[in-house]
């Protein structure tokens, strides 16, 4: 199961249940064995028409940094590229890698129209998805000390989608749902 732990996983969880989108949470206590090494867990695998996505959900702040002046932060440890690209490969044709990062709104921006943000247990959250294969070979080492990598923030903009996008679900998110709540005080700045 995800990490209901990480508020980050649980809200995106609930995403996919409210859009009604087929998926299986993997239980990340537990690290799959690849010839004698260990390998790092992905988060959920999502099913839809035209494809099966392995995710790996990245937690972030939108803006990040001291003063909350940063944003798109992008950042993911290189073992968690290499691990995705070792289940693509062993999940076989048909599945692809997808870094969702899910970003804890807490500014007046967001990197998605308000008809995207999604709140869930008092948080405003936006998912921007990337396909493995758009990230990987423009992420370059941000941290040789903790070996993590990111891309440019302007290739991020250019090849990261909302997430709806990749799970095309005709299904509307339930409006119902208690933790749902009015966007207005959350202005969009995309451009």
């Amino acid at each position: 199961m995800a990490n209901r732990d990480n508020h980050y996983e649980a809200a995106f969880e609930e995403y996919l249940r409210r859009r009604q989108v087929p998926y299986i949470a993997v239980d990340e206590a537990k690290r799959a064995k690849l010839s004698g090494d260990s390998l790092e867990s992905l988060d959920f695998v999502v099913s839809t028409a035209e494809r099966r996505w392995l995710v790996d959900v990245k937690g972030r702040l939108f803006p990040s940094g001291a003063e909350q002046k940063q944003y798109w932060k992008n950042w993911s440890p290189r073992e968690d590229l290499l691990a995705l690209a070792s289940w693509e490969r062993l999940f076989g044709k048909g599945f692809a890698a997808l870094f969702v990062f899910a970003y804890h709104v807490v500014g007046d921006r967001a990197p998605v129209t308000p008809e995207r943000l999604f709140t869930f247990r008092d948080r405003v959250y936006a998912f921007i998805g990337i396909p493995l294969e758009k990230y990987a070979p423009r992420a370059r080492r941000i941290s040789p000390k903790w070996d993590t990598v990111a891309m440019s923030v302007s290739g991020f903009r250019k090849h990261a989608r909302p997430v709806d996008e990749f799970f095309a679900s005709p299904q509307p998110i339930d409006a119902s749902v208690e933790d749902v709540t009015d966007h207005d005080h959350v202005a969009t700045d995309i451009g």
